[in-house]
C-alpha cells in the first residue's frame, strides 16, 4: 500500500464536473493499494498519516498532526501509485490489486481513518476524477506500507 500525502489549505475531488468530496485545512492522500495488501498495512498507514506531525507550530517547526490543527482527510484512490516504469516506455500496472480487492482496502482504510475522529472526505472508487488543491508549503511525503 503506497500514499502520496499532501499538506494542503484546501482539496476537493470533482466526477462529472460534480464535487463529490472536498475539505479546508487538512491532508489531501492519494491510496495505491497492491497485491498482497490487507488489514495490517492500511490499519498502520491509516495510524501513520493520522498521527505524523507535519504541521506548523506557532514556531514554524513541523511539530502538529492533522488532529492537532483540527484538520481533515481527502481519500483519492490512485492505482497508478503501484505502476512500474522501469521497462520500456509504458507503465506496468503487475502489482496493482485487482479491482475489488483493492476497492474493499481503499474503503477499509477510509474507515480506519474515520476511527480516529478526524473528518473524512473521499472520492469514487474507480471513477475519473479531477483533483484540485492548494499545497500548503509545499509539503509532500510519498508512505509504502511496512512488511
Amino acid at each position: 500500500m503506497k500514499a502520496v500525502i499532501q499538506r494542503v489549505t484546501s482539496a476537493s475531488v470533482s466526477v462529472e464536473g460534480k464535487t463529490v468530496g472536498q475539505i479546508g485545512q487538512g491532508i489531501l492522500i492519494l491510496l495505491g493499494v497492491e497485491k498482497g495488501d490487507a488489514e495490517p498495512q492500511a490499519n498502520w498507514l491509516a495510524d501513520k498519516i493520522c498521527s505524523l506531525r507535519f504541521f506548523s507550530d506557532n514556531d514554524g517547526k513541523m511539530n502538529l498532526s492533522v488532529q492537532d490543527i483540527g484538520g481533515s482527510l481527502l481519500v483519492v484512490s490512485q492505482f497508478t501509485l503501484a505502476g512500474n516504469c522501469a521497462k520500456g516506455k509504458r507503465p506496468s500496472f503487475d502489482t496493482a490489486a485487482p479491482a475489488d480487492e483493492g476497492k474493499r482496502l481503499y474503503e477499509y482504510f477510509v474507515t480506519a481513518a474515520g476511527r480516529t475522529g478526524i473528518p473524512v472526505e473521499t472520492g469514487i472508487f474507480q471513477a475519473d476524477m479531477q483533483v484540485s488543491l492548494v499545497n500548503d508549503g509545499p509539503v509532500t511525503f510519498i508512505l509504502e506500507r511496512q512488511p
